[in-house]
């Protein structure tokens, strides 16, 4: 027996567009609401303070049959080294015999499966001609979520940010303008001026463990789209529990989380509905106006989908390195 291992240069030669993965992340949100995928909650250990690493499992059912599982860290403190603050590998399985059927860099795939995510939720949830977004926080998740929301977004004509590096936001600047066709990048000096007039708001700052909850509810638009894809260190509660429809990415994992007491202490406690749910037609987002709030934690299924995705092509196209098991 072998097994295929694909580097990250070699998965983000495939060039695969974010459209792709968009339609990989909203299938599996919809195999999942339809009871096709099992997804136990990740499973962390925490080495150094503010940093983790999570076990993220998850198999498809039915014409799918995909197993594998990803294994990632996430250190803010390496940004100060030059390092990567999310680094991880993911492993897919033959769902017949157990076997490894390859292994992949997972930087790629979490930062692309983490903008699909947002994107989907956009595409249900986002206001009636929503042209206005607000980024926080300009690092790898804020480009990928900028890429997918332009997807989703079709109405997408002005885009505020804001890092607290006026560094990072400048080359932000410079990378992504050009990505983004008929919308606009701005600058802002602040995060209230960033949001004040957003129709979608994501939050992409790092994660802690004592989250610094700074995004006010009273900053924010009447009608609009709070999606946090950095479990809870943005929003301060009333974001949330104010909110007229609130979800998350898994129900059962937020739950878990909550409980847990690390994160999300005093978000909701109930919630009606998961985007599994929402993409499979067993839940319908209310139209009614008002706030709408969003947890996107990122979870296994979406790393084990994209992951096969890249599998399937690497076998296609031949490339990658067999390793003997």
């Amino acid at each position: 027996m072998d097994m295929l291992y694909l580097n990250g240069e070699q998965i983000e030669s495939m060039r695969i567009p974010i459209r792709e993965v968009i339609e990989v992340i909203e299938e599996g949100f919809q195999l999942k609401g339809e009871g096709l995928v099992q997804l136990p909650s990740s499973q962390g250990v925490y080495p150094r303070e503010d940093c983790f690493l999570d076990a993220m499992p998850a198999y498809f059912a039915g014409s799918a049959d995909t197993v594998g599982i990803k294994w990632v860290s996430g250190y803010p403190s390496n940004l100060e080294k030059g390092l990567p603050n999310i680094m991880g590998l993911i492993v897919i399985n033959d769902a017949e015999t157990g076997a490894p059927l390859a292994v992949m860099d997972a930087k790629w795939i979490t930062a692309y499966r983490s903008g699909a995510a947002t994107a989907v939720t956009a595409k249900y949830l986002a206001p009636e001609k929503a042209s206005t977004l607000s980024i926080i926080g300009l690092g790898v998740q804020g480009r990928t979520n900028l890429l997918g929301l332009r997807e989703t977004m079709k109405g997408l004509r002005r885009v505020t940010v804001y890092d607290k590096s006026e560094a990072n936001a400048r080359k932000y600047l410079e990378d992504m303008q050009s990505r983004v066709h008929g919308a606009e990048i701005e600058l802002c000096p602040d995060v209230r001026s960033a949001v004040k007039d957003a129709d979608v708001i994501v939050t992409c700052t790092p994660v802690h463990r004592k989250p610094n909850r700074f995004i006010k509810a009273d900053w924010l638009k009447k009608d609009v789209l709070a999606v946090s894809a950095n479990n809870d260190s943005a929003f301060e509660e009333e974001v949330m529990t104010g909110a007229s429809f609130f979800v998350t990415d898994d129900r059962g994992q937020y739950l878990q989380t909550q409980r847990a007491g690390t994160y999300f202490r005093g978000y909701p406690e109930e919630v009606p509905a998961d985007m599994g749910e929402i993409c499979a037609g067993i839940v319908e987002v209310p139209r009614t106006p008002g706030r709408k709030a969003a947890v996107l934690m990122g979870i296994g299924s979406h790393d084990v989908a994209t992951a096969r995705v890249i599998y399937e092509k690497a076998q296609r196209i031949g490339l990658g390195i067999r390793l003997n098991l």
